[in-house]
């Protein structure tokens, strides 16, 4: 029965190494800005998905995904000398978008809400508008009725 709460603090480990390590020993120019979002270990510990975030243009994304698969087996060995494990696990790693999708909702959230106050507003001066003259309505009604009339 595999234990998930290993898996978890596994996973935690494993990402806050590799940011150090990322931050600290990779040269590589194609890596820019990359968090790493989480890491799902496997119930038998042999293998690890770690979801990284990249700043950047789709080209930018590409360079430094490659430039991570291209750099598996460094970043395992560090790993290795860091975590007291009997088995390093493999590492994939994955493009993570739901830091950008959270945006892009978020986005559309704020645009809804400046339609909402928008309509609020005009409300409140039509409403406004048909205290001051609380006549204007009702003529508007009888000439827009005459008009249809005729």
């Amino acid at each position: 029965m595999p234990n998930l709460y290993r898996q978890e603090k596994l996973g935690e480990l494993i990402a806050e190494e590799l940011s150090d390590l990322l931050r600290t020993r990779m040269k590589d120019p194609r890596i820019g800005f990359v968090s790493i979002t989480r890491v799902e270990v496997s119930a038998d510990l042999a293998h690890a998905k770690v979801y990284v975030s990249v700043l950047g243009s789709d080209e930018e994304r590409r360079n430094t995904m490659a430039a991570l698969k291209r750099a598996t087996g460094f970043l395992r060995h560090e790993l290795a000398g860091r975590l007291v494990l009997r088995h390093v696990p493999e590492l994939v790693f994955k493009l993570d978008l739901s830091l950008e999708k959270g945006a892009q909702v978020m986005e559309l959230i704020k645009q809804i809400e400046q339609e909402h106050a928008q309509q609020q507003q005009e409300q409140q001066n039509s409403q406004t508008e048909a205290q001051v003259h609380p006549g204007a309505e009702e003529e508007q009604k009888r000439i827009s009725g005459s008009t249809e009339v005729e």
